[in-house]
């Protein structure tokens, strides 16, 4: 390490973090570490009073004005965790701040922000993006005389985040295979890696980045800072552009290892957290746990101890809903598959014999040719391997089969537009002529559906079925019959026999104009 490096040794020991912050656990990820066959800590920086680490640096910069300069306050442009660190020191040391925010940043964060910063705080909404507000933050310190408090780019910022890499090695004394910190700007990998690698250098830092925001990956593989000219906003704790000049020289040279993770990764990570702490962090919070399970199968580690450093708990309630949908998939839990099956009574039969007792996810058809069904489906699976045992077991059964579990398109929404209106036959009659619509309960374990397709008359067709999956004790089904005239009997026996809670959708209007 060069002298300025081991020059923010110092600096951090020195820190002024614990006025705000304090002092967060190093939590044992029982869960997931026995399922990893490694001891995985979780450093819980979510845990701090703004649910992020982003306060420690932004007080320990302020806390270090003079007296001038915090009297006439002080500037930051943020949509996120910085604000919220900036607002609630700028409470604490009783100095005026100005917080630009682009004004598409939702009301829950502007919300936060006033109310961590009380009467001390002014909230300027300017601009639809993060560069717009910042560039407008800029030109109000000029003309207002007001100190710039950079989310990740100054020293001071950088110790104080530092402070985390001092409190695990104090916590964990015994030896420590890896650190994973997320990186954004690098604020946090910077000040973390700047004292681990002075008081104990065999511990390797592990930056993480997602695929689609990595510029301090791109920055140290060219030598230079390269700006991203688009960032992912999934994972919008880390969506960066541009990394910091200090920060890239402290990553460059002591970061051992980068890791990128996949959106589905950070959704599956999220669910481990949660398993372990019953906590729900955000996504950039979550991703030094992707990267520990990435990192782990990669390298074959037993028994080593891994510190993944919980970020951010700063999550928007209406992400859940993708989260949830995703996470399975990142886990290797879920495989989507498009089977082409032949359009005729008994074909779904047969197609669920061959996945056998697997679990299915989900299962989407419309009739829509004379021929040939075009199924999507989701499987429960066992890893990677299982999914190409599935594909390949379908295939040599004559159906075509299209592995779908890493295409965007398919996830995000091929899978909601599958079905439509039946086109109409030869003769000008609907295909799914005489059809009944149900929206059926079915019970939530393995066999349901094989029951009910157990109980169907061989020459009644499926012409339409709906099922996802959604974690409750009970599946919602929309099903499709097509129902010969004369057999209403057998079908209202068929209903009764089978025992499953239904309503009868047939004459509802939406039928009529989307089905």
């Amino acid at each position: 390490m060069t002298k300025k490096h081991t020059d923010y040794l110092q600096r951090i020991l020195t820190a002024r973090v614990y006025d705000v912050a304090h002092e967060t656990a190093l939590d044992p990820a029982r869960n997931l570490s026995r399922r990893l066959h490694n001891k995985v800590l979780f450093k819980r920086e979510d845990q701090q009073p703004v649910f992020s680490f982003k306060l420690r640096g932004a007080y320990n910069k302020m806390s270090g004005l003079s007296d001038e300069d915090r009297r006439r306050g002080v500037i930051c442009a943020s949509a996120g965790n910085h604000a919220q660190g900036v607002a609630l020191s700028a409470h604490r040391l009783g100095c005026r701040a100005v917080i630009v925010m682009p004004s598409t940043t939702p009301k829950v964060k502007i919300d936060a922000v006033r109310a961590f910063g009380g009467t001390n705080v002014d909230v300027v909404l300017e601009g639809e993006s993060y560069s717009d507000a910042h560039a407008h933050a800029l030109t109000l310190q000029e003309q207002q005389g007001l100190t710039f408090v950079h989310p990740f780019d100054d020293p001071d910022v950088i110790a104080g985040q530092g402070t985390i890499g001092m409190e695990i090695l104090r916590q964990h004394q015994a030896p420590i295979h890896a650190v994973f910190c997320a990186i954004g700007g690098g604020g946090l990998v910077s000040g973390v890696a700047a004292y681990i690698k002075a008081v104990r250098p065999e511990i390797k830092i592990i930056g993480v980045q997602t695929h689609d925001s990595d510029a301090m990956l791109r920055s140290v593989r060219a030598g230079k800072r390269v700006e991203l000219a688009d960032v992912g906003l999934f994972a919008d704790g880390t969506a960066v552009k541009r990394v910091g000049a200090e920060t890239f020289r402290l990553a460059r040279e002591l970061v051992d290892d980068f890791v990128v993770v996949s959106t589905d990764e950070v959704c599956a990570a999220l669910k481990d957290v949660f398993e372990d702490t019953r906590s729900v962090l955000e996504p950039s919070g979550a991703m030094s746990v992707a990267a520990v399970k990435q990192y782990a199968a990669q390298h074959k580690l037993k028994g080593e101890t891994l510190v993944a450093i919980t970020c951010g708990a700063n999550m928007n309630f209406d992400r859940l809903r993708f989260v949830a949908e995703r996470a399975e998939v990142g886990e290797a839990r879920e495989a989507l598959f498009a089977v082409t099956i032949p359009e005729q009574p008994g074909s779904f039969r047969r197609l669920c014999a061959l996945l056998g007792a697997r679990a299915i996810t989900e299962f989407d058809y419309r009739l829509g040719d004379p021929q040939r069904a075009h199924v999507f489906v989701g499987v429960g699976v066992s890893g990677r391997d299982d999914a190409r045992r599935i594909a390949n077991s379908l295939e040599r059964a004559g159906y075509a089969t299209l592995d779908l579990t890493d295409d965007e398109l398919a996830k995000l929404h091929i899978r909601h537009l599958v079905g439509g209106r039946a086109p109409a036959a030869a003769d000008g009659s609907s295909l799914a002529s005489h059809e009944r619509l149900f929206r059926f309960d079915f019970p939530e374990r393995p066999g349901a559906l094989m029951r009910f397709l157990n109980h169907l008359k061989p020459d009644w067709n499926i012409s339409l079925f709906h099922y996802r999956n959604q974690g409750g004790d009970s599946g919602r089904v929309l099903v499709g019959i097509q129902v010969p005239p004369g057999d209403e009997a057998r079908f209202t026996e068929f209903l009764g026999t089978l025992g499953y809670a239904h309503v009868e959708e047939t004459r509802n209007p939406l039928v009529r104009l989307f089905l």
